[in-house]
């Protein structure tokens, strides 16, 4: 059991998380892939992803469409116990931020994360490479974690957006009407309750945290189930830890969450245009206009074009950030992206 010691201080500083983000939902699907007892809710989404990958989920493999998630699929010892990559990666919705942040962590951290784990499975000059902070070890590192977003998260990217967009305006509900200790009373019943001062966490270890004025950021994951996490800054002490709590609490609207939308993408292509659809499709993980252009295969210019016709019908945000143009979608593309995908 996890006991999490609030002060008055803590509840008023505590907070939701948009999301857990790209590189940490990556995590945990890579969780799920490589469970032996896959929950129920998550079979349909495993059993769509072996079809592509063939074979069994437990074997890496070295060759074929395997090969590049198989260093990050090494680093999973076995269900909770992997990378805290929302440290490593950050917390960015899309996937290219979460590259950067890894290639770019203090070697310490990337040790410190690594030297607890038991990791059989990984390859022991690589591993001795990583920790020792070589950087084309990182780099494999770093794209083997791009491989396993592009295989078994951004298909179901904009759905995942989508649902914990839902889930947060949910908990914000929850807030307005009965406050935080409300929303700490009805999070995640299976796995959380409420006993004021203290937050008991279904855990697999005895632990006691005090939060001391720190806060505690509440963050909903889609692929994680079944249990909560507990993260920690390891660079800053006095940073708010972080909550994992499962976003698909009901396995039977697990199961549907995966179901095939194909034939609602169609109506949607007649509505925006077949481009103009797929352009949306992929602001909805966030992303640059070259990003864009390079992703629907057209060019810059046209992807600018799209863009600004999407952005005008109030579809996609889009601001600067240095010399990049960054695009987000906003609450009504993702319902149009959710009720064209038959939801």
């Amino acid at each position: 059991m996890l006991r999490i010691h609030f002060t008055a201080d803590d509840l008023a500083r505590t907070r939701v998380s948009g999301a857990a983000g790209a590189a940490a939902e990556t995590g945990h699907a890579l969780d799920q892939l490589l469970c032996r007892d896959v929950p129920v809710g998550f079979r349909p989404w495993r059993r769509e992803l072996l079809g592509r990958l063939g074979g069994s989920a437990g074997r890496p493999g070295r060759d074929g469409p395997r090969e590049p998630l198989r260093p990050m699929m090494s680093l999973v010892p076995g269900p909770g116990r992997g990378l805290d990559l929302r440290a490593l990666a950050g917390s960015a919705p899309a996937i290219e931020a979460g590259v950067e942040h890894l290639l770019t962590v203090p070697d310490t951290v990337l040790r410190l994360e690594l030297e607890h784990l038991p990791l059989p499975r990984a390859e022991p000059g690589w591993l001795r490479a990583l920790t020792d902070g070589d950087q084309d070890a990182r780099r494999l590192l770093a794209g083997s974690l791009d491989a396993c977003y592009r295989t078994l998260v951004e298909p179901y990217w904009h759905r995942i957006r989508g649902h914990l967009d839902a889930v947060r305006a949910d908990y914000a509900r929850t807030v307005l009407d009965g406050g935080v200790e409300r929303l700490l009373e009805t999070l995640c019943p299976a796995l959380v309750r409420w006993r004021s001062p203290v937050l008991e966490v279904r855990f697999p270890r005895d632990a006691e945290i005090r939060l001391n004025g720190r806060g505690l950021v509440l963050a909903p994951s889609v692929f994680l189930a079944g249990r909560a996490e507990l993260l920690t800054d390891l660079r800053d002490e006095a940073a708010p830890p972080v909550l994992g709590v499962p976003a698909l609490r009901d396995p039977l609207a697990a199961a549907a969450f995966w179901e095939d939308r194909e034939p609602g993408r169609n109506a949607l292509g007649a509505l925006l245009g077949r481009t103009r659809a797929a352009a949306l499709d992929v602001v909805a993980g966030g992303c640059s206009t070259g990003e864009l252009a390079r992703r629907l295969a057209i060019s810059p210019a046209a992807a600018s074009q799209h863009a600004g016709v999407l952005r005008e019908a109030n579809l996609i945000t889009t601001r600067r950030r240095g010399g990049a143009v960054l695009h987000s979608i906003t609450p009504l593309g993702a319902d149009l992206l959710d009720l064209g995908g038959d939801r």
